[in-house]
């Protein structure tokens, strides 16, 4: 039996808790989600306590399946039904007109709702079995790492959340592609797993990179300074990680290396130690997080990454690193390629 298997007992616990107006967090294929039922907005008002989140950052409504998207949105484009047709249950996140019953407390007071369809069994049967729209941000504290394992979520929240389904690490790793639809074209809002290249295959069009300023939509993920751990982070090209490494060692500090490129001698020492990162981007993803909680948990003074590759597969990741090095303090150099733009 999968270890992570979660019962229905806990299934309809869980269930029971988001009808009473509590919180769950829960495993989608990108990162632990802390929801609570989005039609009821004193539950909502929850999740910003427990996150300390601010009121007017929206969240993301998960749903069981494209069929309950008129449910949450309204005058839905043909673009939308496409991309949930190809991608749902998946990494995207739609950004479409909000419905009459979608409360403000989701979105933070703005006409537009997300929503998402996840690929994670627990999820979808927690989904399924309540029938409604789960609110569900990140099951962290707003800026901080996002949690890939439910252990994550207990050392960041703890007794804070209703209950918390184990339902394994996070396959993917990484929050989800955000794409709105609201204002006629599609704009990319936040990178993720599911690349432009693919949306855009699917709708036959380009897509937006930017958005125009006269349509300026607010969404998850979108501050400079976000995903950062409590260790401050610095970006170094690979010539000058290890030179910098020493520096920071000779200051006395301890210091923690996400190192891609392979620098054979360039060992640990005792106060460096080498985290010998995936060199494919998914595999990349995958463990960033998780090796970001092992670095604040060990106490480490600072983490040099080194900058990474700025072909299209690193796109999602080269965004989480940056404003997770955003959230550094201010005495802490960032640098980055120019091609790493």
């Amino acid at each position: 039996m999968n270890p992570h298997t979660i019962s229905d007992d806990k299934i309809q616990a869980a269930v029971a808790l988001l009808q009473a107006g509590e919180t769950v967090a829960f495993p989608t294929e990108t990162v632990y989600g802390l929801g609570a039922d989005a039609s009821n907005p004193l539950a909502v008002q929850k999740i910003f306590e427990i996150k300390g989140r601010p009121i007017y950052h929206p969240l993301i409504v998960h749903i069981a399946a494209a069929s309950q998207l008129s449910v949450w949105a309204q005058s839905i484009p043909d673009d939308a039904w496409r991309l949930a047709a190809a991608f749902w249950p998946g990494p995207l996140t739609l950004i479409l007109q909000r419905s009459s019953q979608v409360p403000n407390e989701v979105t933070g007071g703005q006409d537009t709702v997300g929503l998402r369809v996840p690929d994670h069994p627990v999820a979808t049967s927690l989904l399924r079995a309540f029938g409604g729209g789960i609110a569900a941000p990140s099951a962290n504290r707003f800026g901080q790492v996002s949690p890939t394992t439910a252990q994550h979520v207990h050392d960041k929240l703890g007794v804070m959340v209703g209950m918390i389904l184990d339902g394994g690490p996070c396959h993917i790793g990484v929050e989800s592609t955000i794409v709105s639809l609201v204002h006629g074209d599609a704009v990319l809002l936040r990178p993720g797993r599911l690349s432009v290249e693919a949306i855009e295959d699917t709708l036959n069009k380009k897509i937006l990179l930017t958005q125009p300023i006269s349509t300026k939509v607010r969404a998850s993920g979108m501050l400079n300074s976000h995903y950062a751990p409590a260790t401050p982070i610095e970006i170094q090209p690979a010539d000058e990680l290890w030179i910098r490494a020493h520096q920071l060692a000779n200051l006395g500090y301890k210091v923690a290396v996400l190192n891609l490129s392979d620098h054979k001698k360039c060992a640990s020492s005792a106060a460096i130690t080498r985290f010998q990162m995936p060199l494919q981007a998914d595999d990349y993803g995958r463990e960033l997080y998780a090796s970001l909680h092992r670095i604040d948990h060990a106490n480490f003074d600072r983490i040099l990454a080194e900058a990474l590759p700025a072909t299209p597969e690193w796109v999602a990741i080269n965004d989480r690193v940056r404003r997770a090095a955003q959230g550094t303090t201010n005495e802490t150099r960032i640098l980055v390629r120019t091609e790493n733009r």
